[in-house]
């Protein structure tokens, strides 16, 4: 019989312990912080319920547990780099900053990376997280292999080979804890990143598609305060036509100097731009490693709608503007490529995304969301994951093709129910209650 370990070396009795927001308080028993898989192991093998924790980046219960929380930020932080197959195998609990540097110099590149370095590989893998770019698959679609911590302890390794593995990359960390992971490298290359300023709402209903595949990566910031979007971040990778960047663009201007997506904060901490090229891990993303990008003062959404529809999910919208402005700090809209990742909000078809980064007050985003989640409904709108939103489990199984097979992996992966928690109960109620 499975028994609650009453501690361990790396256990912390009644923590204090919030996601990267401060919107979640954890309510775990216990939290571990083991320094080795073995450590791991004995954990996940003697608790009754488990949940694993990695940067902390999400703003939902997700990570959320009574039993024990377990930390993976302490495991080893191995970068074993494989030249000749183009891969790269590393620790689940590090943050893309603490390897891609490594990548680069041995030559290679992730095809992507998301707008923040400072997230887990494994966190950001299993809740679908992604960077943007029409030809440019989620962070997961480059996992190659993973290693897992199951709920009996024991060590198991997936690869594309099996016949789970489609299903047990975005797992919402329901099938065991995520050690190791191979992800697939490109050769590496350079960006160069333009920021434009001004685009009409007009210009982009007119440019749609255009405007979306005007560079390797594209991001569009906009407030929802008046019809324009007040930044296009374009990130070309080297290899497409170089050209020197108009001073006008579609009727928008090049901005002149440096660029926060949020107005009025510190471009410091952004990525450099201007044209000047760079490695993709210093260009790709919006925000340098070095520096915290956000005190915690916010709460975020996303809510992916396949690309044909992205225009129509615009204008829809668009027509609740007055209801998001008020409670918005600042809004993105990027693209990614379908996958075939069971649980990935691009499962199956090219996705425009829209990001909402919001004031720090549940009580006052949660009704936008209902009003974002209905706007949106027409057009099948998928949540992202590890983010706020009030999207029933009802809702969410007709939108996934293979929901039901998930469902019953979480059953045959941990049929005790470790890795379940109030979420995963919810949303996947054909498990173990």
């Amino acid at each position: 019989m499975r028994h609650t370990p009453e501690g361990s070396e790396s256990a912390q009795a009644a923590p204090a312990v919030t996601n990267w927001a401060r919107n979640i308080a954890f309510n775990a028993a216990r939290v571990h912080a083991p320094t080795s898989v073995e450590q791991l192991r004995d954990i996940v093998a003697s608790s009754a319920q488990v949940r694993a924790l990695g940067s902390g980046h999400s703003f939902n219960a997700i990570a959320d547990t009574t039993g024990d929380l377990v930390s993976v930020a302490a495991l080893p932080k191995s970068i074993d780099i494989d030249t000749a197959a183009r891969t790269v195998t590393v620790g689940g609990g590090m943050r893309f900053a603490e390897f891609t540097g490594a990548v680069h110099e041995a030559g290679l590149a992730l095809h992507n990376l998301g707008s923040l370095p400072h997230i887990s590989v494994a966190g950001a893998c299993a809740t679908g997280t992604h960077g943007s770019g029409i030809g440019n698959g989620s962070l997961a679609t480059a996992v190659r292999a993973l290693e897992m911590v199951t709920a009996d302890g024991s060590l198991r390794t997936l690869d594309r080979d099996d016949e789970d593995f489609a299903g047990a990359v975005v797992a919402l960390g329901s099938l065991g804890v995520v050690t190791r992971m191979t992800l697939d490298l490109v050769p590496r290359y350079d960006v160069r990143q333009w920021v434009y300023e001004g685009l009409s709402y007009a210009a982009l209903r007119k440019n749609f598609e255009d405007v979306l595949s005007a560079a390797y990566s594209v991001s569009l910031f906009t407030r929802w305060r008046t019809e324009l979007i007040e930044q296009v971040w374009l990130k070309q990778h080297e290899g497409d036509q170089e050209q020197p960047a108009p001073r006008a663009w579609l009727g928008a201007v090049l901005a002149e100097g440096q660029r926060h997506p949020v107005p009025g904060m510190d471009p410091v901490t952004c990525t450099v731009q201007g044209g000047v090229a760079g490695p993709w891990h210093e260009r790709l993303p919006h925000f340098k490693p070095e520096f915290t990008p956000s005190n915690g003062d916010e709460l975020q959404s996303e809510y992916f709608v396949a690309r044909e529809d992205g225009l129509a999910a615009f204008d829809a919208l668009a027509r609740i503007a007055p209801e998001i402005a008020p409670v918005l700090q600042i809004g993105e809209i990027r693209t990614v490529a379908a996958d075939g990742l069971w649980l990935s909000p691009a499962h199956g078809r090219d996705s425009v995304v829209f990001h909402f980064t919001w004031v720090p007050d549940t009580a006052a985003v949660t009704p936008v969301l209902t009003a974002i989640e209905e706007a949106l409904a027409p057009f099948g709108v998928r949540p992202h994951w590890g983010k706020l939103f009030t999207t029933g489990p009802e809702r969410l199984r007709e939108l996934y093709e293979r929901y039901a097979d998930f469902e019953a992996l979480t059953s045959a992966y941990d049929p005790q129910g470790t890795f379940r928690n109030d979420l995963i109960t919810r949303f996947f109620p054909g498990g173990p209650a």
